[in-house]
């Protein structure tokens, strides 16, 4: 008589994380951009909690390194920026859509400006932070340009890469206060000149 083979042990599935989970996690997450942006990668793990409203033990549950704090603040910048391309063509017209988009860019650059000294302090620097935020980034860009060429508001011959590369572009030519003004302002200029030929 054949042995009967054992059945490997199911794995339970895996749950998804508590709402309220989710919740303190968003609100260390705010809070921690906002600290290292007033008191740079040096910033109190523990006052971050407190600001939050959650214990230390909480923080360092969600975040068990500064490294991991710091990375996931990054990424959650980078998330809502394309998420915020999703919505703004579900719900704006294409030309409104990009431009709207391009505006919260420039925004997010200097976000990432101003949180820079804590990014770099990540072991092995930023460049891998940003080189796996580029591709969503230019996502984002790509499918807002698409639509507006579809719709005729865009010129066909126009490549999302060169708009985003123009507006990074104002970011590197100097760190003048004025820069953000500046690059709002580029944002008309780039789209006024992208425009279909009427």
């Amino acid at each position: 008589m054949a042995k009967k083979r054992p059945q490997p042990a199911r794995r339970k599935p895996r749950r998804k994380p508590r709402r309220d989970a989710l919740h303190n996690r968003e609100r260390i997450l705010d809070a921690a951009r906002q600290a290292f942006t007033r008191f740079g990668a040096g910033a109190s793990l523990d006052d971050i909690a407190k600001q939050a409203g959650v214990g230390a033990g909480t923080l360092y549950r969600h975040f068990p390194t500064r490294d991991s704090l710091i990375e996931a603040v990054y990424r959650s910048e980078v998330e809502k920026l394309t998420a915020a391309g999703r919505s703004f063509a579900q719900t704006m017209p294409p030309i409104d859509a990009l431009r709207a988009w391009m505006l919260m860019f420039v925004d997010h650059v200097g976000q990432k400006q101003i949180i820079a000294p804590a990014l770099n302090s990540v072991a092995g620097g930023a460049s891998k932070l940003y080189e796996g935020s580029r591709s969503m980034v230019q996502g984002a860009m790509d499918a807002l340009v698409k639509r507006a060429i579809k719709s005729g508001d865009l010129s066909n011959e126009i490549d999302s890469q060169d708009l985003l590369r123009a507006l990074i572009g104002v970011f590197y030519v100097g760190s003048s206060s004025d820069w953000q003004q500046s690059a709002r302002r580029l944002v008309e200029i780039l789209i006024a000149g992208s425009r279909t030929p009427k």
